[in-house]
């Protein structure tokens, strides 16, 4: 009963969502030192690499006049340091992000975002077969700022921690 309860609330609140969304955007970003490298996202397997960072992308949709909503897809990849069992990892994380703008001027607008989802870690070792692991994934950014360059297109830069990166810099399209 309570979960019934639950998905019905969550299909209404999409469906006004939707219908109140005025503005759509488009997001592409790079950020480096991801919550893959930070914790243990690749089954305890030993001897890990850094990853190279993080590309994201996600669609946002304005559901109020300071609040934008939308899924994301982040992807990183990483190895083992060499020798007979090298192998390599693939990160690839679905969250869905909630952003608040609480401050703008003609210049400038920053704004927190919140992201919560799951992270597949794809385990590629050489000499065995192949598997996945998920974990939670999340993006917690209390300092973004966002600067147009014109109408329909903006730079953004994000300080924060998660799957998206510890610092993200980025372009969003207004379509």
């Amino acid at each position: 009963m309570l979960r019934k309860l639950f998905i019905s609330l969550a299909v209404i609140i999409a469906s006004v969502s939707a219908a109140n969304a005025q503005k759509t955007e488009l997001t592409l970003s790079y950020g480096a030192y991801t919550q893959m490298d930070a914790t243990d996202m690749h089954d305890g397997w030993k001897h890990v690499n850094s990853a190279w960072g993080a590309l994201n992308a996600g669609v946002n949709f304005k559901v109020a006049p300071k609040i934008w909503v939308g899924p994301s897809y982040t992807f990183s990849s990483t190895t083992t340091k060499g020798g007979p069992d090298h192998s390599n990892i693939a990160y690839h994380a679905v969250m869905l992000n909630g952003r608040y703008h609480y401050y703008s001027n003609s210049i400038v607008s920053l704004y927190a975002k919140l992201g919560l989802g799951v992270e597949f870690s794809y385990m590629q070792p050489r000499n065995d077969d192949s598997y996945t692991k998920s974990y939670c994934a999340f993006q917690i950014v209390p300092v973004g700022a966002e600067v147009g360059i014109n109408r329909n297109v903006s730079m953004f830069g994000e300080l924060g921690f998660g799957a998206q990166g510890l610092l993200q810099v980025g372009v969003k399209i207004k379509l």
